[in-house]
């Protein structure tokens, strides 16, 4: 069997200055917080509410694990749990230039997530019953990321 994308939505995703935890057993934790944001696409539109971090874990040899749960709310008022979980990797002059602000274009990096979303409002029960996988990167203070429901 052929597995089949279908794209959901766009997502700019707004973060604020990183809570730094330091140097832990599993690697250099951070929270970030998630502040808001736009989902634009044909299948989700809306505004990413001001809920939410990625618990970000960042380990040896340029990798970063992404645990974000955050949420948006739809042009129809329906709210959406995200939860997406994948990794960043990213040589380390690249990494020292996306964490200096600079936009680095996200084919110059590897970030991937695999996304669950929730909903129960009866008009999105169907994400309950999707998976969903991202591409995308960080420029400045937002992550980009392109939003595909997996058939």
């Amino acid at each position: 069997m052929t597995v089949v994308l279908e794209h959901a939505t766009d997502l700019i995703v707004e973060l604020s200055r990183p809570h730094e935890m330091g140097e832990c057993p599993d690697g250099t934790r951070r929270i970030i917080p998630i502040v808001g944001g736009t989902a634009s696409g044909p299948l989700l539109s809306g505004r990413v509410l001001n809920v939410g971090a990625d618990w970000q874990t960042v380990l040896s040899g340029g990798i970063a694990d992404l645990d974000a749960r955050y949420a948006i709310e739809t042009d129809d008022g329906a709210v959406i749990e995200i939860v997406s979980q994948g990794i960043r990797h990213a040589s380390p002059e690249v990494h020292a230039r996306i964490a200096g602000g600079e936009q680095v274009p996200p084919e110059q990096y590897y970030m991937r997530t695999a996304i669950r979303l929730a909903s129960g409002h009866p008009a999105y029960a169907w994400v309950n019953r999707t998976l969903f996988l991202a591409s995308g990167g960080k420029v400045g203070n937002m992550v980009k990321l392109s939003v595909w429901k997996v058939l």
